[in-house]
């Protein structure tokens, strides 16, 4: 699609509302989800997962935002409190904070269509002419704007984004079966044989959960889904496999066009792909641009002091390789190797951080080993520790993952953490 005049597409965004699914567990990151949503996860050094669709809208000029919370959502809304709050209300821009609360029924949101339909006397107040929707829990830089006049040329009911894969990847997604002109002719959940987009053998369709809606056509859909009480009240399980015979729905790819490859999208849903998504971010030139000042990843942060790095003797001297070190951190005669580092990290002398994800308000003590770590907010590391060394030994207080990553936590230390996660 050729990109539309901008006054075209800034016309869309301010019509549209866009809702941002921000209340999943995300089991599978284990230990981290203990206590924090997953969109509440720290991710590269200062940010957490919630900042980049919410960066995306603002830097697409969409300004009137819902984030949909339910598990453990403090960090989650403390978060959002401090770091976006500079929308002005009397420009009709806002960032709602939408917890479960029971508006229509006597539930918890019951499905990711259901959290939307729970909300759905709110979204007739803002009266917007487009309902985007977002999952809160992946990390992308992309513009809806584009989507959005792509759903608008087409005279589509609703438009699903979509990621290029190869076909053993699309098995861990749900697939969309297209025809020429990017018409969604079926929906299949995770097929053993997915089906190939149209001129591209061995190219694949997933859905990545991001929903452009007419809203009359949004609202007469969950009305009839929360009817029906066979259904799911999922999107992807339901309304999507519900409308496609019958309604005009399009398929979006999101696609680098500039380079003429598949854009940059990660699901850090698993231990691995989270710590793998982090480190990757201290390549030299990695697929996620950080230093990026014409599409800025917003957030809150402390006003920490800039890293220091102190000693200079040969046996103890302060240094960070091919890492990544946050403000307020102090390495002090200890050496960080192909590491992360968020705020406020504190790492004592004699000590080697390597091939880790350390997250805020940590304090590594004296002559400690930390190989291939994922260390939680406020975990206090004694003198003296060795994690990454005998996997024996790690198994029997810490969380491993397939690919050997260790995760940290201060429970599993025996600490009481101070901080909120």
């Amino acid at each position: 699609m050729n990109p539309q005049p901008q006054r075209f597409v800034s016309r869309l965004t301010r019509e549209t509302l866009a809702l941002i699914l921000a209340g999943g567990r995300g089991s599978r990151l284990k230990h981290l989800t203990l206590w924090r949503a997953k969109p509440a996860v720290p991710f590269g050094g200062k940010f957490r997962i919630i900042d980049f669709p919410l960066s995306n809208c603002i830097n697409s000029g969409i300004r009137r935002i819902g984030v949909l919370t339910q598990y453990k959502a403090h960090s989650l809304i403390q978060h959002v409190q401090r770091g976006w709050s500079f929308l002005r209300g009397e420009f009709g821009e806002f960032i709602e904070l939408l917890p479960a609360q029971q508006r229509i029924e006597t539930s918890w949101y019951a499905g990711t269509a259901d959290a939307v339909y729970q909300n759905i006397d709110i979204i007739r107040q803002h009266a917007p002419e487009y309902v985007l929707i977002l999952a809160g829990d992946h990390i992308y830089k992309m513009d809806y704007g584009q989507m959005i006049a792509y759903h608008v040329e087409s005279g589509a009911d609703m438009t699903v984004g979509c990621l290029e894969v190869d076909p053993e990847q699309a098995r861990a997604f749900g697939v969309m079966a297209v025809d020429e002109k990017g018409r969604v002719t079926d929906f299949l959940e995770k097929p053993d044989e997915p089906p190939s987009m149209p001129g591209k053998p061995g190219v694949v369709l997933a859905s990545m959960g991001i929903y452009v809606f007419n809203t009359a056509f949004l609202f007469e859909r969950l009305i009839r889904d929360a009817d029906d009480s066979r259904s799911n009240h999922d999107f992807g399980k339901d309304i999507i496999p519900g409308i496609i015979d019958r309604y005009k729905v399009m398929a979006y790819p999101f696609r680098d066009d500039e380079n003429d490859l598949q854009a940059y999208w990660r699901d850090v849903g698993t231990v691995d792909s989270y710590w793998e998504a982090n480190l990757e971010l201290i390549g030299v030139t990695p697929e996620l641009n950080l230093y990026d000042s014409e599409w800025p990843i917003w957030t809150y942060q402390e006003q920490w002091p800039p890293a220091k790095f102190v000693f200079d003797d040969d046996d103890r001297r302060g240094m960070a390789i091919d890492s990544m070190v946050s403000g307020g951190c102090i390495i002090s005669g200890s050496t960080v190797r192909h590491s992360l580092l968020f705020s406020d990290v504190q790492v004592d002398a004699g000590s080697v951080v390597q091939d880790s994800v350390i997250l805020p308000s940590v304090h590594i003590g004296q002559n400690c080993e930390v190989r291939r770590c994922v260390i939680d907010k406020g975990c206090q590391i004694p003198d003296g520790m060795k994690i990454g060394v005998d996997e024996k030994e790690d198994s029997r207080h810490f969380f491993i993952s397939p690919k050997g990553v260790r995760v940290i936590t201060p429970e599993m230390l025996g600490q009481l953490s101070r901080y909120v996660r």
